[in-house]
């Protein structure tokens, strides 16, 4: 069975906090909780993806007010949502395959 494997980091501009790694199986889905240390009302946060051996890939963001953007190419297949109540930015991905292989970093921008 292919499985495309996850790993989990995050950008440490302030404190985040997300799992390790994970595996997902072709055509899953997955979710990806990022917890960090400002108020997400405050600030805007941000996923970011690096395949191996490829350059950082932008998903998307969610600002302070909630509104959210994507790249095109994975507007499809990505969603960002936040939970003010416990300051956690959450990713949410469907339809998952190999390609979508990657270390997924959280981002926070409290510039």
């Amino acid at each position: 069975i292919k499985s495309l494997s996850l790993l989990i980091d995050s950008v440490h501009c302030v404190e985040l906090t997300q799992p390790g790694s994970m595996v997902v199986r072709p055509g899953q889905s997955l979710t990806i909780d990022c917890k960090v240390s400002y108020s997400v009302t405050s600030y805007w946060s941000a996923w970011i993806r690096q395949p191996a051996g490829k350059a950082l890939e932008w998903i998307g963001y969610i600002s302070s007010g909630g509104g959210t953007g994507y790249s095109d190419k994975l507007k499809s297949k990505f969603s960002i949502s936040r939970d003010t109540g416990t300051n956690t930015i959450t990713l949410r991905g469907q339809n998952l395959q190999t390609e979508d292989t990657a270390v997924y970093y959280c981002a926070g921008d409290t510039q």
